[in-house]
């Protein structure tokens, strides 16, 4: 069977009473995207790397931008004053999207750049104080390399001062690509002090199962949580993962770039507080990042979460059984019926005789816009680059097959 015989056909294997359903749900949402509505020989296909802004995002931003624009905390006058409103309103706003049962009382959310910034904010702010002589932390080596060289930093500003720690690695199992949770609880001694840890894997595209890595470490180490592929792609429930650090990008979240947050349980070590002066805040992004957080709640992150899973079964059905690509990730999840879980609107992949950057320009001659190279993984991440298809709530069955068809001619 040719390549182009066995990727044709896939709309009839794909999820289609999952699309079928959200179908009338999907075309309200796609047309508040002008960027996706004003172009449609494009088809944006990179939303982990950020994502596209709804019109009510674009508006907020103007309308704080001609109404109420000033410093936050400066100043009494009207604008200040109003601005400083935002910035407090977006912090609980913040907490309370994330599902915190009690917004402040006595966790906290403070603003940052992005997931980048926030990370390396806990490792150096954080952790220090937190960690004794002798103490050991457990950290993600193949995920983004945002959530292993803070960690790492954080090991040498700690000798720098005498403090010995060791940094081990939270074990992957190799079929799954999910962490290995049955060898976890071998590395946990009465040492183990803290865990980084990613919610949604940024090259599999796997929901990593944070809950057991809770259960593996027990009640009292704290864990850090990279949420840059979770929050504003589906529910996230602070609560129900029982992490302490919640940190992501808004970016990412439908929100301008440059804005992100810390979510701090507080419950669990010393309270956290970002050093130094805080200066300036982003305040047009933090005004976009509540805009983001309404529209999405309107939309729906459960909705969003099927819509794109749905996108990326149909997208894995239409290679699983080519021999012309290789997808990353676990290999049991390919199938559009898949019995396992599903990934989360992400989907890598390879071409067996075209290098990958090169299958990326590809796809961009034909309006395809994918990302293609290391996806900044860790040192123990992949070593060969690849094409990664990510997707958002405005993308559209016809963009995966329109992929698919390119595919199947090279």
């Amino acid at each position: 069977m040719s390549t182009h015989e066995e990727l044709e056909g896939t709309e009839e294997l794909a999820d289609l009473a999952e699309l079928s359903e959200l179908d009338g749900w999907h075309r309200e949402l796609r047309a508040q995207f002008p960027i996706v509505t004003g172009a449609p020989e494009q088809a944006y296909l990179d939303s982990a790397a950020t994502s596209q802004k709804p019109q009510a995002v674009l508006d907020t931003v103007h309308r704080y931008l001609t109404t109420a624009n000033a410093n936050a905390g400066r100043g009494t006058y009207t604008w200040a004053n109003a601005t400083t409103a935002l910035v407090e309103r977006t912090r609980t706003r913040v907490a309370e999207f994330l599902g915190d049962p009690a917004p402040g009382h006595p966790s906290g959310v403070h603003f940052v750049s992005g997931t980048t910034e926030g990370l390396r904010t806990v490792a150096r702010d954080w952790l220090p104080r937190h960690l004794r002589d002798g103490d050991e932390i457990i950290v993600p080596f193949a995920d983004h390399q945002a959530n292993a060289l803070p960690w790492l930093e954080a090991q040498q500003l700690l000798a720098e001062r005498g403090v010995r720690i060791r940094v081990r690695e939270l074990p992957y199992d190799p079929a799954s690509h999910d962490y290995d949770h049955r060898a976890l609880p071998e590395l946990v001694t009465e040492r183990t002090a803290f865990v980084a840890a990613t919610h949604v894997h940024h090259v599999y595209g796997g929901n990593m199962n944070v809950h057991r890595i809770r259960a593996a470490v027990g009640p009292a180490v704290p864990i850090c949580l990279d949420a840059a592929q979770s929050v504003g792609h589906l529910p996230v429930d602070v609560g129900a993962l029982d992490v302490d650090f919640v940190v992501f990008s808004g970016h990412k979240a439908l929100a301008l770039p440059g804005t992100g947050a810390v979510w701090a349980r507080n419950t669990r070590g010393p309270e956290f507080r970002p050093g130094g002066w805080s200066g300036t805040p982003n305040t047009c992004g933090i005004a976009s990042l509540e805009a983001a957080l309404d529209w999405l709640d309107a939309a729906g992150t459960d909705r969003v979460q099927r819509w794109t899973t749905a996108l990326a079964a149909r997208l894995t059905e239409g290679l699983r059984t080519s021999d012309t690509y290789h997808v990353l990730g676990c290999q049991q999840s390919l199938a559009a019926d898949s019995p396992v879980q599903r990934r989360e609107g992400i989907v890598t992949f390879r071409h067996r005789g075209i290098s990958s950057n090169d299958l990326g320009f590809i796809l961009a001659s034909h309006g395809l816009m994918v990302r293609a190279d290391g996806h900044c993984q860790g040192r123990a991440g992949e070593t060969e680059t690849s094409v990664r298809v990510s997707l958002h709530a405005y993308n559209s069955p016809d963009e995966i097959d329109r992929l698919l068809a390119v595919l199947a001619t090279l």
